[in-house]
Formats: structure tokens, sequence, C-alpha cells
């Protein structure tokens, strides 16, 4: 019987585990787009200037809204998604559910 790395198993247990996409507002106006397991946790890093290299250029301002995805794939396609969107198209996001988000942009 195969026994499974310390890695596999590590892999196992984050693909377990809800993910979430994540839009942030910066103070430039720009919305960020991100995923991240703990999003307090995520966007703490950000106002730290520990995060991303994008926001420790252009510090957030606020958390706009999060979308739950039930394992890091779908919140990877879903974060390319939204990433492709015009800033208009961003900002209408915000209010709606993780359900409405994942149906308009990764059906079809």
């Amino acid at each position: 019987m195969p026994t499974s790395s310390p890695l596999s198993r590590a892999a196992r247990e984050r693909a377990g585990k809800r993910w979430y996409v994540y839009l942030i507002l910066c103070r430039s106006g720009v919305i960020y787009t991100g995923i991240a397991l703990d999003v307090a946790a995520r966007y703490a890093q950000h106002v730290a200037g520990t995060g991303a290299r994008y926001t420790r250029a252009n510090p957030p301002r606020r958390l706009l809204t999060t979308f739950a995805c039930r394992n890091q794939s779908v919140a990877g396609r879903l974060e390319a998604a939204i990433k492709k969107l015009a800033a208009i198209d961003k900002k209408q996001l915000v209010g709606r559910t993780g359900a409405e988000v994942r149906k308009a942009l990764l059906s079809g």
C-alpha cells in the first residue's frame, strides 16, 4: 500500500477547505482581485505592505466584497474571470452572492 507524501497530504487538506475570492478598493481607485483561505489575514498582509507587489505600490483603502468557493480551483478560475472585467463591471459585483457571480462568469 503506497504511503502519501506530506506534500500530497497538505495539498489534499488545502483542497478540502473553502477558498475565497476578494475585491479590494485601492487608494488609487483601482479594484484589486485575489484569492485566499483566510481573507482577514490576507487583507491584513496587504494593509501591512507584505501582501502582493501590486498592493504594496497601491495600498488598500477597503475590502469591498468576498465570494466563497468550494475549492482553490474554482476560486482561481473565478479570480481570472473577474480580472478580465472592466472596472465598472467589477464594481457591479459588490453586493452579489458568490453563486450569482460564479454562474455569470464561469457558466458556458
